[in-house]
């Protein structure tokens, strides 16, 4: 049975990273939430800095609550990724990655939401646009440059596919993972960012067996920009397709709803709404 998560980042508070993760856990709780994605960022409450200590903290806040710690996510890709321009960039990038994954496990997670790299970050338009080349080259070195560290931490590196103009088919996500060999290497599907350009049913069934987590959202294909992620149930994501497709695969993880940005006024709202969306498209109702 999956999962229903969500997204630390979905929370009011959470992009800014101010959300003290206790109470994240909490609300999750309070909604409806079977697991939680916790993030890792820049902010005071969870970084790089974090500590075994801490994690041992919210692992049993979890365990009180009847919350479990699914996956972890972190916003520090888009600042430095192992697929950068530069080379201080890249180092910085796996350290940053190996600390993400010893985190992780302190925190019970089997899986780390992992993005290699990207062309170019439609959010940062002066952000140098490199070449699809470069970061293949890159992301692939990063990556076996650390899979020893998931290993030896038992957690998966989940690369996702977001807008970064990189990894834009199933195929040549599988392709990107099977090149390791390696168990700690697979697929996290968000069934919304590809609906510009794939079918989400069809991306589940490709990777199969490489699919380690998977965010829900909705996305209006007629708008065809940032502007057309809505809530869910509110869009063109297919949901019953995709369901079955999870299903067939036999994927048992965490479903991760990641809504974001939230409603500027009486965002709780948006947490509910979302739970009763999902409650129905798990047909937990």
């Amino acid at each position: 049975m999956v999962l229903k998560s969500i997204n630390y980042w979905s929370f009011p508070g959470g992009l800014e990273s101010t959300l003290c993760p206790f109470e994240a856990i909490q609300l999750a709780k309070d909604n409806g939430f079977d697991a939680i994605e916790l993030c890792l960022g820049d902010g005071p409450e969870m970084n790089l800095d974090t500590t075994e200590e801490f994690c041992k903290k919210l692992i049993q806040e979890g365990e009180d609550l009847g919350v479990k710690i699914a996956s972890v996510a972190s916003g520090l890709y888009w600042s430095r990724a192992l697929g950068d321009a530069e080379e201080s960039a890249r180092k910085q990038a796996i350290s940053d990655l190996e600390r993400m994954l010893q985190i992780t496990s302190w925190l019970g997670a089997k899986t780390l939401l992992t993005i290699p790299g990207a062309v170019d970050v439609f959010f940062l338009p002066d952000r140098e646009k490199l070449s699809y080349g470069h970061v293949l080259r890159y992301a692939t070195e990063g990556i076996r440059a650390v899979l020893p560290t998931a290993e030896r931490c038992g957690v998966r590196m989940g690369i996702e596919n977001v807008w970064n103009k990189f990894l834009l088919s199933p195929n040549e996500m599988a392709d990107f993972i099977d090149q390791f060999g390696s168990p700690w290497i697979g697929a996290y599907v968000d069934v919304a960012n590809l609906m510009p350009f794939g079918h989400p049913a069809d991306w589940l069934r490709h990777l199969n067996r490489r699919v380690v987590g998977i965010h829900f959202k909705d996305f209006r294909r007629s708008v065809g920009t940032i502007d057309g992620f809505v809530d869910l149930l509110e869009g063109d994501v297919p949901w019953p397709d995709v369901m079955a497709a999870i299903s067939e695969i036999d994927y048992e993880g965490p479903v991760a709803a990641e809504m974001i940005p939230g409603y500027a006024h009486y965002p709780m709202v948006r947490i509910a709404n979302t739970s009763n969306a999902m409650d129905a498209i798990l047909g937990r109702r």
